[in-house]
């Protein structure tokens, strides 16, 4: 009867009811995934995989800027500001999105120059269409986000990517190489912005407006300047690799990347989806805050150390099987298995991240990512004499080395009485 009483508890908190629609949209996802990447594993070759890094990296790049903090703003924000921030947010979204639809376009040249790889020029032009058709969804997705409407999000990406998943497996089939994986990414752009329409009343406003806007650049640009730096880290070895070992080896380091730290990646981003909205909610009560966080914290260690630990030891049977022997061949799975485990630390070094989010403090967070970023990228480069393995090598011992030091010293700054941060009122 207790444990009865305990699970109807627990199924009824509203962060574990969002963080299971989220899983099972993340469940959904990789089943696609999985199912795409054997495909492209045994159709295109290591070149096409590595050329396919290099314009999903640029891409990458640019695309953080969509990432600035607006509506990041949007979901910590008081009640009484969201009307003027909501319309000065939509207009916002859109002037970031043309700029960037127009730098992406500049950069695709010079990056074809850099590589000597003129066939990634026009593929990284088209991709920049996708921020044509953000703005128009962008404020109704955020506003779900603080409602804690979680599960339109996860039906979103679930539904979104499945079609990506489909159409990259019908084009490779039909020989399109690299315009494979590009191409449906296109396609299904829309879909994201029709859909969170749908779901919330709120509608664009008829008169351009920026009121407010300093208000939302002061939080946006520390927010952004974590993502920037996040980014950076997340593609960095893929530049270094491309650069000084070369695209071939690019392609072997990005697929075992992409199988190593895919399913991770992809349970931390549905984790810090759920978790950011859960603690904004209680950001003006410091002691259900510092519960919340905690409870959090129980959470992922039960559900994610155990998921990495067993995707890492079970490597060596199932990437034959599954994807081809050709990876083995290449030396894909040691490199797998370093990156997977570099996983264990990452979800937790992301919750500090979101409540020093939720308490107004993100410079403080973007002061720890400038003190991590330099340090990974010289861990990097002094992993490059040792080709692939080397870098893959950096990569875990860096990150469990350097976040789980973060995560305590977030959790002392934020909830010691002598220091804790006290939300701002903007």
């Amino acid at each position: 009867m207790n444990f009865r009483l305990r699970l109807q508890e627990k199924l009824s908190d509203r962060f574990v009811r969002n963080l299971g629609w989220l899983g099972a949209a993340q469940l959904v996802n990789r089943v696609f995934r999985l199912a795409t990447t054997v495909v492209l594993a045994r159709l295109l070759a290591p070149d096409d995989y590595g050329l396919a890094a290099l314009v999903l990296t640029t891409n990458e790049f640019v695309n953080v800027f969509t990432r600035c903090g607006i509506g990041t703003k949007l979901i910590q924000a008081r009640e009484e500001d969201m009307p003027v921030y909501c319309d000065t947010a939509y207009w916002l979204t859109w002037i970031v999105c043309i700029v960037l639809f127009v730098g992406q376009c500049a950069l695709a040249l010079p990056v074809g120059l850099f590589y000597g790889r003129s066939a990634i020029v026009l593929p990284i032009c088209a991709m920049a269409l996708v921020y044509l058709t953000l703005p128009f969804g962008y404020v109704q997705a955020m506003l779900l986000m603080r409602e804690n409407r979680l599960e339109v999000g996860a039906l979103t990406n679930a539904v979104q990517l499945s079609v990506d998943c489909l159409l990259t497996i019908a084009f490779a089939l039909g020989g399109l190489g690299l315009w494979a994986v590009i191409l449906p990414k296109i396609l299904v752009a829309p879909l994201w912005s029709l859909i969170h329409i749908y779901n919330h009343p709120w509608r664009a406003p008829r008169q351009f407006t920026l009121a407010r806007w300093q208000e939302i650049f002061r939080f946006g640009r520390n927010v952004l300047g974590v993502e920037l730096l996040a980014t950076l880290r997340a593609n960095v070895d893929y530049l270094l690799v491309g650069r000084f070992l070369g695209v071939e080896a690019l392609g072997v380091y990005y697929f075992a990347f992409n199988a190593g730290l895919g399913i991770s990646l992809s349970l931390i981003s549905a984790f810090d989806m759920a978790l950011y909205p859960h603690l904004c909610a209680a950001n003006q009560q410091p002691e259900q805050l510092r519960q919340r966080f905690h409870r959090a914290l129980k959470t992922l260690a039960l559900l994610f150390v155990p998921l990495v630990l067993l995707q890492a030891s079970l490597a060596p049977f199932y990437v034959p099987i599954i994807f081809s022997s050709k990876w083995a061949a290449a030396g894909a799975i040691p490199v797998l298995v370093l990156i997977c485990l570099s996983a264990l630390p990452r979800p937790f070094a992301g919750a500090a991240s979101q409540v020093l989010h939720a308490l107004n403090r993100p410079e403080v967070d973007l002061q720890w990512n400038l003190l991590f970023t330099p340090l990974l990228i010289v861990a990097l480069l002094a992993g490059l004499n040792w080709g692939i393995l080397g870098v893959a090598a950096a990569v875990l011992a860096t990150h469990l080395l350097l976040l789980p030091l973060f995560a305590l010293w977030a959790d002392r700054y934020c909830f010691t009485s002598a220091h804790s941060p006290v939300p701002a009122s903007v």
